[in-house]
């Protein structure tokens, strides 16, 4: 049985969904039947964009249990009901391995759900999948020694960012609704701005990150990669929330709950001042695509009643320099993540992990400096770092404050997503969030020019940065954006 001929599939969202599903037009299981032929066609064969890692095989069983409790209720039911979700794969999952990208780790079995996890299945999500990744999410590209290197459905000679970018490949290209991702340096952001999607940085604190895979005490995050605000807000709402296992979350616990959902409207940068971020702009031939688009997004913005002033802020590109602090703590965060697993696991500890010497090279060679680091946390380098993360906090609320500013935009990469093949993804601008904690909301901000590879042209993706728990109003501007200028377009597959 196949859903009715007037729900579309394709670029669908959980409103459009649950909408057919009020009308009798659709169950969750002709959803997740229809997103399974989608995958089949798209993932391993025909354009074989080796998102995915792992398919659920009882996500039809699920489903239909979903189904006999929609009938039920009567509909009466969670906000994210019988929505297929694809999960990074380094969220761990009771009933799926968590493998990282990592071929010694594809027998990796957790005892329980991260917390975010719990709460989308208590919200009524059906994990569909678990998506590649950089493996161990240690890079830009997406490439793993599990799942090799994932394509970007926009330009299958590019990737499509990182590390989350199986996630972002596969929400792009309708192969399920809803994605989570991680976020040490811009691994949500990247994918989002390389997959004409929207991703969200929260602030440190409003999203646990436990039983998610580590590179950071301090740097690490979680949240929605999606394919509109409105399916963000209503991610961000569910995802968060206070985990003891992650005490940093009580920083969020003080705070009364977010309906993000509530805060979009479609007039929100009426009044808006925005600072359009020169420092993080190049200035060289191979940036002009992206300041092309970032000139669009600042006249798109201007029409819609904001104030974009230009600003440049002494000093930063110096300090942003010294402010990662992952490779001193990502021995430390790994023994805890492993410690947390059992004994009973194919791989105990980080230097069984990387005296394995499985992983892709450049992850390899990553992974091999942080365990030659003893006692990381207490280095005078790292300590000189976390005093940076502190200078930068400051410089920017400042900035913020004196200019009387709501948020900076940038773009979050200074170049196109680069080819595959290549070591890196260069030029990306993700430390401004990832060094402070504030939070960032990625959006689509334009294409390049359509090109013989790629024909709608390379994504685009510009940013918009905010103070401590400001995502509500960052949320409804890129949503202001977005509803007045529809940039997203689905790929050509």
């Amino acid at each position: 049985m196949k859903p009715s001929e007037s729900f579309v599939l394709e670029e669908a969202s959980v409103a459009s969904i649950h909408a057919a599903m009020h009308r009798g037009e659709l169950t969750a299981v002709q959803l997740v039947q229809a997103y399974l032929a989608r995958i089949e066609a798209c993932d391993r064969r025909g354009p074989a964009l080796r998102a995915l890692l792992t398919l659920n095989p009882r996500v039809l069983e699920q489903a239909a249990q979903l189904d006999a409790h929609w009938r039920a209720q009567q509909g009466r039911v969670g906000p994210l009901h019988g929505i297929p979700v694809i999960l990074k794969d380094n969220f761990d999952t009771q009933d799926l391995p968590t493998t990282g990208g990592s071929v010694a780790m594809r027998h990796s079995q957790p005892r329980g759900d991260a917390f975010t996890v719990q709460r989308l299945r208590e919200a009524g999500a059906l994990v569909l999948a678990k998506a590649n990744l950089q493996e161990f999410a240690r890079g830009g590209i997406s490439i793993s020694s599990l799942g090799g290197q994932t394509l970007n459905p926009y330009d299958l000679t590019r990737t499509p960012g990182g590390s989350s970018g199986g996630t972002g490949a596969a929400i792009a290209a309708n192969f399920a609704v809803l994605g989570t991702g991680s976020d040490t340096g811009q691994s949500i952001r990247s994918p989002a701005s390389a997959c004409c999607l929207v991703g969200v940085r929260p602030t440190r604190g409003l999203v646990s990150r436990g039983r998610v895979m580590p590179n950071s005490f301090t740097q690490d995050e979680v949240g929605p990669i999606v394919r509109t605000v409105e399916d963000a807000a209503r991610l961000l709402s569910v995802m968060a929330g206070y985990d003891p296992r992650d005490p940093v979350t009580a920083l969020g616990a003080v705070r009364p709950p977010t309906d993000y959902l509530a805060a979009l409207r479609a007039d929100g940068l009426r009044g808006a001042r925005i600072g359009l971020l020169e420092d993080a702009c190049g200035q060289e031939e191979r940036h002009a695509e992206v300041n092309a688009v970032m000139e669009q997004v600042l006249r798109g913005m201007e029409s819609l009643g904001a104030t974009v002033l230009r600003l440049r802020i002494p000093g930063l590109e110096e300090l942003t320099a010294r402010v990662s602090t992952d490779r001193w703590e990502a021995r430390a965060a790994f023994e805890q993540y492993f410690a947390g697993l059992g004994a009973d696991q194919p791989v105990t500890g980080f230097r069984q992990l990387v005296e394995s010497n499985t992983a892709v090279p450049p992850v390899q060679q990553a992974m091999e400096a942080e365990l030659a680091i003893e006692d990381g946390l207490t280095q005078p380098e790292y300590l000189q770092r976390i005093a940076n993360r502190d200078r930068l906090r400051v410089m920017l609320a400042s900035r913020l404050a004196d200019l009387g500013l709501d948020a900076i935009l940038y773009p979050l990469q200074r170049i196109l997503v680069v080819p595959a093949g290549e070591a890196e993804q260069a030029e990306r601008n993700g430390v401004l969030s990832h060094g402070t904690g504030f939070p960032a909301v990625t959006f689509p901000g334009g294409f390049s020019r359509p090109t013989a590879t790629a024909p709608l042209g390379v994504p685009i993706g510009a940013e918009l940065l905010g103070p401590d728990f400001s995502e509500a109003k960052l949320l409804s501007y890129a949503y202001a954006f977005e509803q007045a200028t529809r940039v997203r377009q689905p790929p050509r597959l």
